[in-house]
């Protein structure tokens, strides 16, 4: 398992969390829902990172991987106007990961990030450790610190 940018900035930063890999299915539908399904996770505490542009400018969003962004709260999470997704080649080329593997952690671009707040409520959540298969399970205080992150309302 190679160190990922992900683990290597959660290791600087003294996070401690748990590996958990799992077998990547590429035609899955949704990358989350067969991650908690392949480790048998509740699919609220497996949260997806979506990387989103607010009136242009690049954004992060941390969500429960069975619920949907709802693009208005997004906007509003990050004091813009309008807020869409951003393309894949532009998502992959800001952050250094593959989708279906972007983790908000070690992106090569910080941005600013939003981590959904009912996601905070949990004792551990997963998140993507920046490869395709690889998982991180982490205390949801812990990964909005790394990630200076915010907590908002961001679903639909």
């Amino acid at each position: 398992m190679a160190a990922t940018p992900a683990l290597l900035f959660l290791e600087q930063k003294g996070v401690q969390i748990t590996l958990h890999p799992y077998d990547y299915d590429p035609g899955a539908e949704s990358v989350g829902l067969q991650a908690a399904q392949a480790l048998g996770i509740d699919p609220g505490l497996m949260l997806k990172t979506l990387m989103v542009e607010v009136d242009g400018k690049p954004a992060c969003c941390v969500i429960p991987s069975d619920r949907q962004l709802s693009m208005k709260k997004v906007a509003v999470a990050f004091q813009g106007k309008m807020a869409a997704m951003m393309p894949v080649p532009k998502a992959e080329k800001l952050t250094g990961y593959r989708v279906g593997g972007i983790s908000p952690f070690g992106q090569k671009r910080t941005v600013p990030t939003a981590i959904e707040a009912c996601a905070m409520t949990e004792a551990k959540v997963w998140i993507n450790a920046g490869q395709r298969g690889l998982l991180v399970g982490i205390r949801p205080a812990d990964a909005q610190a790394a990630a200076n992150a915010w907590t908002m309302p961001l679903i639909v």
